[in-house]
């Protein structure tokens, strides 16, 4: 296991004459500038002019400029913008503020594990990627807690990268939940390969085969939505809370059995040799090569598959049970 770094790890000092550019505003954006603006860090947003967060982030008492200027003023240069966008606004807007010593951040490792953006070779290069959304990032830190966070050095010239990574990771809270050291390359192909196989592609097409085998059998769309998608947040937030141990202590002895005896049919050899190969093109670029080809002729599959999801039985019969559930926030 990696080490673990607390509180006490972080030298905050690394940072007090250092100014960090956040370059977006978004879900992760506000909560590190804001975070780190409390931590006492001198931060300031870099955004394009226009931007509907401008203002936003005004009104929270940050200096904003553009993503240029703001590369340029910037000693740790934090990139918060959606993967597939960061090439182009870093050939654009920050390369030319990338000088001798600076530090790039980022908090997903795809650009630079995937050569996309390569900076200079005396420019340090950091990750620092909480384990959480951003407003979770952001209300934990206003109770005082904090996110388990990822940090890896990719680029080290100065030699203090580590800590300044620590130091930005403490200014986020992480300190207080724990900060564990990875590399670029682990962190970004764990990170997709969870995505796709597990947490969105994996169970969204669990749920859907469930929920198409009761109704393709007769049963009533209704019934095959409660017992197929609605009650899954039930078991994963057990899982959450105390893992597949407390998960089972908490259901029926019949919903046990029932794990035992048919969860490794669903999940047999065939899916875990596809799962492999699903490593084997996240891996190798195919993968990424495609996400990025899809994003140049402007998505026509990812715009298709959207709107047939949203279309689907599943969706209309789920939109309709919801209406009923006032617990749910609308």
């Amino acid at each position: 296991m990696s080490k673990m770094y607390y509180e006490q790890d972080a030298d905050m000092s690394v940072l007090e004459t250092k100014t960090v550019a956040i370059i977006g505003y978004g879900s992760q954006g506000h909560a590190h500038a804001l975070n780190l603006h409390e931590s006492g860090v001198n931060v300031i947003v870099g955004l394009y002019k226009g931007s509907p967060s401008w203002e936003k982030a005004e009104e929270a008492g940050l200096r904003v400029m553009t993503a240029a200027e703001a590369a340029k003023a910037g000693d740790v240069v934090m990139l918060l913008v959606n993967d597939e966008k960061q090439s182009r606004l870093y050939s654009e807007s920050i390369e030319a503020g990338m000088t001798k010593g600076k530090y790039l951040a980022f908090a997903h490792g795809f650009n630079i594990h995937f050569g996309q953006i390569t900076p200079p070779k005396d420019v340090n290069v950091i990750m620092i990627a909480p384990k959480g959304p951003g407003h979770t990032v952001r209300s934990q830190f206003q109770e005082g807690k904090g996110v388990p966070s990822l940090i890896a050095v990719h680029q080290d010239p100065s030699g203090d990268s580590t800590q300044v990574a620590l130091a930005y990771a403490a200014g986020l809270g992480a300190g207080k939940a724990g900060i564990f050291e990875t590399t670029f390359k682990e962190e970004t192909e764990t990170d997709l390969f969870g995505e796709q196989a597990v947490l969105c592609g994996g169970v969204s097409a669990l749920i859907k085969a469930g929920f198409d085998t009761l109704v393709e059998a007769g049963y009533q769309p209704e019934m095959a939505y409660f017992e197929c998608c609605h009650e899954m947040k039930l078991i994963v937030d057990l899982i959450n809370q105390g893992g597949l141990s407390y998960m089972r202590y908490s259901i029926s002895d019949t919903a046990e059995y029932g794990d035992y005896v048919s969860g490794k049919r669903i999940i047999n050899d065939a899916t875990r040799n596809e799962m492999k190969k699903i490593l084997g093109e996240i891996q190798d670029g195919t993968f990424a090569r495609n996400w990025l080809l899809e994003n140049q002729v402007k998505r026509p599959f990812f715009n298709a598959r959207r709107r047939i999801e949203s279309e689907s039985l599943l969706e209309t019969t789920g939109k309709k049970l919801r209406a009923l559930m006032s617990w749910l926030k609308k």
